[in-house]
């Protein structure tokens, strides 16, 4: 059996981020797709997975999953056999951005996720096309499922984080970044320089895709994963010799 893959969803989203990743890889290793909605801070959310998660996998996060993953690379990373950061970003919110939220926590305590859910991802976020509105349908009905005391516990874990750039220049195990290449909320130029934060990291741009390319360009995204779940952890024995 292959190493367990374990996946990590941004805001708002659930499994069915995932689907078509789960959907191609459980054949041959255990996937899980664990929530990054139980805290009110980042490290409290990485906290918790890590008593539930295997005790070694390959890590692999989008967006908000992806800034939990830094964060549990930070706290475990004997754990971590290798990492896959999505359309994400290593930077802390600025206090501008951070101040940004406000308005869509106003939403979503009046009950307001459908006005919500476009204000926390525009849809000019993602790839024009018909695809578009079929992933913004997808995330307003994983938001619903999620509920709006969830969500606003991501946002304040969002407004509290920490800047990773320190933490993933010491990663030592193979890494993708990936995005799309249409993203405008974490764009290319973000992704090239999370890359080169990361020894010997390999990025990949997916075409035709924005912020949730796992839904815009799923066969893309699985094609991209393949070579990096492949690689042998030549960086981690180099590491440790």
């Amino acid at each position: 059996m292959q190493e367990p893959l374990v996946l990590l969803p941004g805001m708002m989203c659930d499994a069915r981020l995932f689907a078509p990743q789960v959907a191609a890889f459980s054949p041959e290793r255990a996937v899980t797709v664990a929530p990054v909605s139980g805290g009110e801070r980042i490290e409290e959310i990485a906290a918790s997975l890590l008593d539930a998660l295997p005790h070694r996998f390959a890590l692999a996060g989008l967006s908000m999953g992806g800034i939990v993953a830094m964060e549990i690379l930070r706290r475990a990373p004997d754990r971590v056999s290798r990492i896959a950061l999505m359309d994400t970003s290593p930077l802390a919110e600025t206090p501008k951005t951070a101040a940004d939220y406000e308005p869509a926590v106003i939403k979503l305590r009046a009950g307001r996720i459908d006005e919500a859910v476009p204000a926390l991802l525009r849809p000019e976020a993602l790839a024009p096309g018909p695809g578009r509105a079929a992933a913004m349908a997808e995330l307003a009905a994983m938001a619903e499922s999620l509920g709006p005391e969830a969500i606003i516990r991501q946002i304040r874990a969002l407004q509290r984080r920490q800047d990773y750039q320190a933490v993933l220049r010491r990663c030592a195990v193979p890494a993708l970044v990936l995005c799309g290449a249409e993203d405008r909320l974490t764009p290319v130029k973000r992704h090239a320089f999370l890359a080169e934060l990361i020894p010997d990291a390999r990025l990949s741009v997916i075409e035709g895709a924005g912020h949730l390319p796992t839904l815009e360009q799923p066969e893309a995204v699985i094609d991209a994963l393949r070579p990096w779940l492949a690689q042998p952890l030549a960086l981690r024995r180099r590491a440790d010799a």
